[in-house]
């Protein structure tokens, strides 16, 4: 089976999700949701962008799960 390569938008999301996770860590926190920064935090607002994107494929509207 041919293992498809992954496009720029899932390779910025697995980026981001390792810098998640690392800021987690650090924290000692499993979820962001806990931390005092949640709301105003510029690392989970891009985190969030990045999974939008890799969801849409960079194009705006809406989609579908």
């Amino acid at each position: 089976m041919h293992k498809r390569e992954k496009d720029r938008f899932e390779l910025h999301l697995d980026e981001m999700i390792q810098k998640i996770e690392a800021c987690q860590a650090q924290k000692n926190h499993k979820s962001c949701s806990v931390c005092t920064l949640y709301l105003e935090c510029e690392l989970r607002d891009e985190y969030v962008k990045a999974v939008y994107n890799s969801m849409s494929k960079g194009d705006t509207g809406g989609f579908e799960f």
